[in-house]
Parts: C-alpha cells; sequence; structure tokens
C-alpha cells in the first residue's frame, strides 16, 4: 500500500449518517442493521459530531447500572437525542491528504474513525477496517497470490 496516496482511495464514501435530534433507538438500529461502528453526525449539511457503537453502549449501562429491562431499555433509546452522547472533538481529513496520516492518527489510539470534509461538508469516514482492506487487497494483487 502506498501511504502517500490520498486518503480518498480507501475510505468509505458517502457514509451513513444522523442528525443531532434524531434518537438513540434510530442510531441502535443503523449499528445493528448496517453492521457498522461509527455515524458521522450532521446539521444542516455540516459536520457536528460522531456517535460510535461504544459511545451508545456506555449510555445503555448507565451511571454504573446494569442494563434496563425492556420498554424502559426502548423509552430511554427514544427520548434520548445523539447530540446527548455525540463526540464533538473530531479527526477530519481532506481527501486528498495522505493514508500515512490516517496511520499516525489510528497508531496513537485515541480514536478509531476520521471524518474524511471538504470544507465542512462530509465525504467519507476511514477507520482501521478500511486500513485492513486495503492491505489484503494489495496483498491479493501480489505476485504469486493469483
Amino acid at each position: 500500500m502506498d501511504l502517500s496516496a490520498p486518503i480518498s482511495t480507501i475510505m468509505t464514501p458517502d457514509p451513513i449518517t444522523v442528525a443531532p435530534v434524531d434518537n438513540l433507538k434510530k442510531v441502535q438500529l443503523l449499528f445493528d442493521e448496517h453492521k457498522i461502528h461509527h455515524l458521522p453526525v450532521i446539521d444542516e449539511g455540516k459536520v457536528v459530531g460522531i456517535v460510535s457503537k461504544s459511545d451508545l453502549f456506555l449510555f445503555r449501562r448507565g451511571k454504573g447500572l446494569s442494563y434496563l429491562e425492556g420498554q424502559q431499555e426502548d423509552f430511554r433509546l427514544v427520548n434520548t437525542k445523539v447530540e446527548e452522547i455525540m463526540i464533538l472533538g473530531l479527526a477530519k481529513l481532506n481527501p486528498t491528504e495522505g493514508i500515512e496520516i490516517a496511520v499516525e492518527i489510528f497508531e496513537e489510539n485515541i480514536l478509531h474513525a476520521i471524518l474524511v470534509v471538504e470544507g465542512e461538508h462530509l465525504r467519507g469516514i476511514v477507520t482501521p477496517f478500511d486500513l485492513i482492506h486495503a492491505l489484503l487487497e494489495d496483498n491479493k494483487n501480489l505476485p504469486g497470490k493469483n
């Protein structure tokens, strides 16, 4: 893999997003249905945050409480908005920036998703899974691997 290649070559374009006013039940359904771990939060066309599967898990656990049962759990999910748990401190890259920058961010192990933006407009998302996928694809193309 050419680490100087643009991040746009490995990102997931046009990711599924949510709005700050969407409820956490919607978030849970999107995570379950699409087998994803991060949802960029978009407000009036601009990136304002991100919510992860871990954020949802921590919310569901409450302050040291075990999972609530059935209707109580649904009530909390339906009545809590994305903006209440989303992360505001975002890692962002321009589509033309190199893959090596993403590798450095992931190596620090602080974030597990980087939003790819032009200005404030979302173009894609990149995660360690995208890097792994790109490495596997490169490996398939090596001589003797066909």
